[in-house]
């Protein structure tokens, strides 16, 4: 209900903002061809700041965690990073580091499976293992952030028993800063989810 809610939400926004760009748009150029072109205009718009906030998270990503992933996760007994592979080949990766909650939790990270290999179970094994880490550490609950638009992303997450908590929208990556048309064209919903280690019937065959 709430995603249905929040798609209401943007398409009102959407149709809003074609509402006052016509009258402006027709009022500057007078005329009417530079109206018709409004609907390519604003896909294009929301397509390259899309496009550009993904490569600038992604170079973000190269120069922190990513940069050094044996310093970063395999070096602190509080975090980790495993991989799957198949025939010599890495074909999914998940990671986790601790974080600073009451009861101590630790957070699911970089997960990601090759397009080949989705709908394999590559990425409940994986998630498995790192609840197998939470449990062997004894912390209280895994958390996650994902601005997946995937059903099957959500879905996985779902199956390995994790709970939504809520979502943010309008959510910008930590460390990135969006310009105005960022802002207009490209807002992204940042759903928030928890396992309990202690009640999950996942975590119980673990143990």
């Amino acid at each position: 209900m709430e995603e249905k809610k929040y798609r209401k939400d943007v398409q009102k926004a959407q149709k809003g903002l074609q509402t006052l760009v016509v009258p402006v748009c027709f009022v500057v150029t007078k005329s009417w061809w530079v109206i018709g072109l409004l609907p390519a205009i604003i896909l294009y718009g929301r397509y390259f700041c899309s496009r550009r906030m993904i490569q600038r998270y992604l170079e973000c990503a190269m120069t922190r965690d990513m940069k050094d992933i044996e310093g970063f996760y395999m070096k602190s007994p509080n975090s980790c990073m495993w991989v799957a592979v198949l025939e010599g080949k890495v074909v999914g990766m998940v990671a986790t580091v601790s974080q600073p909650k009451p009861g101590g939790a630790v957070e699911l990270r970089r997960m990601s499976v090759d397009r080949s290999c989705r709908r394999c179970g590559v990425g409940v094994a994986l998630g498995q293992k790192l609840v197998e880490f939470a449990v062997t550490n004894r912390y209280s609950s895994v958390v996650l952030g994902t601005s997946a638009y995937s059903p099957a992303a959500h879905k996985l997450y779902q199956r390995l028993g994790f709970q939504s908590v809520g979502f943010t929208n309008g959510y910008v990556t930590p460390g990135i800063r969006q310009s105005l048309l960022e802002q207009i064209f490209y807002r992204v919903r940042h759903h928030h989810y928890e396992l309990n280690v202690q009640n999950s019937k996942m975590t119980t065959k673990l143990k």
